[in-house]
């Protein structure tokens, strides 16, 4: 087998960084050892990476993506090979994607069409989680089959999107039982659908269409009230492990924050978008030449959130307490021309959904840079606990013997700025134009394979395997 030698750098992980040289053979890591001190057990065949002056990481584990999803008349630009390539850019080595299955289509063939999707097209490793559109006997005995046989563990529902992928109470419940019984972690985008649909049909008829109404009508506290019914429904379920997604509003986190004090198995992401971006200043942005509809570039759901109602801080607080456990991406772009532009008149049409997985290592690392979190905090919502949770551990998300050697080298001093123009991801603007970025991946090897070496790209598409998951290791 082929050996590689990471020399010179600092290795991170959820409880310290120490020099430390890795050694990887083949496809996983063999060893660490002191600066210097694998010198005895290498030739001169021995492939050298120097790493001097850097972090050495666990390769990011995006555990919310969404490639080529059907939304809105459309589907996501991003397909899985460029999802995936400009993933591997950011420092990402194993993304999560979302097969879906919708009322009344089997939950397999849904499955089936997303490994169709992938399958010889990924330039990185990936696994799926499932969406559960129609909660029914049969979906439910699928979700069985799924864990047992397919490596599929979690399942998604949605109280959100009514007649598209919407469930009701009483489905929620179902599903929860199920997961319950064989051991899946029950995933949920939590707002409140119902009365939302209500608001954004009287905006409309207002004649309040602009993209920030898609903001408006979506109000946090809908959130807080749907996460804190989720919680309520996993408890009469039996105590079902609960996992919300794209969690945005200070209210919906001091719901799973109760929960958690309260001993439960409930946990929660968030994105960069929702640490960064708000109401105001994307969604109700105006282009250059007075146009309102610019906002739809950061038409998403959850919405950004008001930057006057402390959401911000109190998602870094999250961050920090472990009552946020991942940072995502819900990686779901749309190109501005053709499809943003199907809701010009309605916010309601336009597709939802913005691009950051490129870009996820390097905005949480500016948390770092700004004093929010630790180093360690980092590479732990960003690598580690995401692969815990979803059964990727420890194949993946840490540096260690016998991992796989998905190793990110990062340069903390390197200077950039995120734009459309240098961007790789298949999306005609950038949600992050023009943000200023200390930090940046250097190198990145998936599987022992160095994909990126200083800015030049040697991955391929194809080298990607899908990942079969185990349960969650992170349950307490």
């Amino acid at each position: 087998m082929t050996l590689t030698l990471v020399h010179g750098g600092t290795v991170v992980s959820t409880t310290g960084a120490a020099p430390m040289d890795v050694l990887v053979d083949g496809e996983v890591i063999a060893s660490l050892h002191v600066p210097g001190g694998a010198d005895a057990v290498v030739g001169p065949d021995t492939r050298r990476i120097d790493a001097t002056g850097c972090y050495v990481v666990p390769g990011g584990v995006d555990v919310h993506t969404h490639m080529r999803l059907p939304f809105g008349g459309t589907e996501a630009s991003d397909d899985f090979t460029t999802g995936t390539v400009a993933a591997a850019w950011g420092g990402t080595t194993t993304i999560v994607d979302f097969a879906v299955q919708t009322a009344g289509q089997d939950v397999e063939e849904g499955l089936a069409a997303w490994h169709a999707k992938a399958e010889g097209k990924t330039a990185i490793d990936y696994g799926f989680h499932m969406i559960v559109g129609g909660v029914d006997d049969a979906a439910l005995a699928a979700m069985d089959r799924l864990v047992t046989s397919e490596g599929v563990t979690s399942f998604k529902l949605f109280t959100a999107y009514p007649g598209v992928f919407y469930s009701d109470d009483g489905q929620v419940l179902r599903a929860m039982q199920k997961a319950r019984d064989n051991g899946a972690l029950i995933m949920m985008h939590a707002e409140n659908g119902i009365a939302i649909d209500v608001l954004a049909a009287q905006a409309a008829a207002r004649g309040d269409t602009t993209p920030v109404w898609h903001g408006l009508t979506r109000p946090p506290v809908l959130e807080g009230e749907a996460t804190h019914r989720c919680i309520a429904l996993a408890e009469v379920a039996g105590g079902t492990p609960l996992y919300f997604v794209h969690l945005s509003a200070s209210q919906a986190l001091g719901h799973v924050a109760a929960a958690r004090d309260a001993g439960r198995n409930v946990f929660a992401e968030t994105c960069p978008q929702y640490l960064y971006l708000t109401l105001e200043d994307q969604l109700g942005a105006v282009s250059a030449d007075g146009d309102p509809f610019e906002g739809a570039k950061w038409v998403a759901s959850p919405p950004l959130r008001s930057k006057h109602e402390g959401h911000h801080a109190d998602l870094w607080k999250g961050l920090r307490t472990d009552d946020l456990a991942v940072v995502s991406t819900d990686h779901c772009p749309f190109c501005f021309k053709d499809q943003k532009e199907l809701g010009r008149g309605d916010f309601r049409r336009i597709p939802n959904g913005m691009g950051t997985v490129e870009h996820r290592m390097d905005l949480v690392h500016q948390g770092v840079v700004a004093g929010q979190i630790s180093l360690e905090r980092w590479v732990e919502t960003c690598s580690t606990t995401p692969a815990r949770m979803f059964g990727l551990y420890p194949q993946k998300g840490v540096i260690a013997p016998g991992s796989d050697a998905d190793v990110v080298i990062y340069d903390p001093q390197r200077q950039h700025v995120l734009s459309k123009d240098t961007h790789h991801m298949n999306l005609d603007h950038s949600a992050w134009e023009g943000f200023a970025v200390t930090g940046g991946v250097k190198t990145v090897l998936s599987r022992g394979s160095v994909v990126l070496d200083d800015g030049v790209w040697t991955g391929r598409a194809g080298h990607g395997r899908f990942v079969r998951r185990g349960l969650s290791s992170y349950l307490r």
